[in-house]
């Protein structure tokens, strides 16, 4: 098991970075407690992989320093790690066998016969790969090849950390939750810190309790899923998680009162603003009500999603999505209101606190 600490991680692959679009990670600083499971997750490009391979000692970071349980790990091998690393692109010797596969790291370990197949005949049982242990990887599809890289991952359940980069993305829905259920088992039995990679927000909200957000090489947000979705820190996370998406609405603020076109919101108190920074609202569509009084919007589009409607439409100018629920009343010259518990502030992005909710 190990603690481990990001201390102002700067990454950039090429030796003479010009802009940020160049620089793989931005001075990330992030504590992973010891026996933690947890969620990387963001888009392709926002530095996942890069993050873990720093962490496995694949990549040594341009600035910072890794360490695991206090102990500076930054220069030291990967393979004096103690950690298990599961590549986003399988990891397969296509001309052994699948039990060999699995087998592969364990005799490179020096385990005794007896204890390498006790392990890989769980980790065939946990990818379901029993029926075809004995066959050769070569022409395997690409979620067989990636089950087979999962289970070679999961075969030392003794490393102290596990790191697994988008392993389930080839996988099939209904095999996938039963992958993720088995991979929380896996978890609390093993008590290693576990940190998960992927760019799909339902496998993170599934898997772990605390889901780490990236985005353009930040983190910009770590919390459970319910934070997320309630308290989105910057817009980003409020666009990436949920479906469909927050709205985010372009605002702007005289003392303590919010602007929306022609119509105004007292806020609380006044916001502490430094500069002239870009302003924003963000709404859940959840949290916005069609109806006949309030702000008027046209309707472009009503998208029938089964047990509730999406509601395409336009406020002042910009587009927002609303969700209306089965049998609700959609009315013919629609206005909108927002529940104030639901309304957020946002100055260049990231969510502003105030002690109470705007009344609009």
């Amino acid at each position: 098991m190990a603690r481990i600490d990001i201390a102002n991680i700067r990454h950039a692959y090429g030796r003479n970075p010009k802009s940020d679009a160049d620089v793989a990670l931005h001075h990330v600083n992030q504590a992973f407690g010891d026996g933690g499971l947890y969620a990387l997750l963001g888009p392709p490009g926002c530095g996942k992989t890069t993050l873990l391979n720093i962490i496995s000692g694949l990549v040594t970071p341009t600035l910072g320093r890794v360490r695991f349980n206090g102990e500076d790990v930054t220069d030291v091998a990967a393979s004096k790690r103690n950690v298990a690393h599961v590549p986003e692109t399988p990891a397969v010797h296509e001309s052994r066998t699948v039990r060999e596969n699995l087998a592969f790291p364990l005799r490179n370990h020096g385990l005794k016969l007896a204890e390498i197949n006790r392990r890989v005949n769980e980790a065939l049982e946990l990818t379901e790969l029993n029926g075809i242990g004995d066959q050769k990887a070569r022409g395997f599809a690409a979620d067989v090849k990636q089950r087979i890289s999962l289970g070679r991952g999961l075969v030392r359940p003794d490393s102290g950390v596990m790191l697994l980069d988008e392993p389930l993305a080839a996988i099939e829905p209904p095999m996938k939750r039963r992958m993720l259920s088995r991979l929380q088992e896996m978890h609390k039995s093993s008590g290693c810190t576990l940190l998960y990679a992927t760019h799909n927000q339902a496998e993170a909200l599934t898997l772990a309790s605390k889901v780490v957000v990236m985005h353009a090489g930040q983190i910009v947000q770590v919390g459970s899923p319910r934070d997320l979705f309630e308290r989105p820190s910057h817009t980003f996370v409020g666009r990436f998680i949920g479906s469909p998406g927050m709205n985010v609405i372009p605002t702007s603020i005289d003392g303590a009162r919010m602007r929306l076109g022609e119509y105004v919101a007292v806020l609380p108190c006044e916001p502490r603003l430094r500069g002239k920074p870009k302003l924003e609202i963000g709404v859940r569509p959840e949290s916005m009500r069609l109806g006949d009084t309030g702000i008027p919007v046209k309707i472009a589009r009503i998208e029938d999603a089964g047990r509730f409607r999406i509601v395409r439409a336009v406020v002042e100018g910009h587009a927002i999505t609303v969700i209306a629920e089965e049998g609700e009343e959609i009315p013919a010259d629609p206005h909108i209101t927002f529940d104030p518990a639901g309304v957020h502030l946002y100055a260049d992005g990231w969510r502003i606190h105030l002690d109470a909710k705007a009344d609009m």
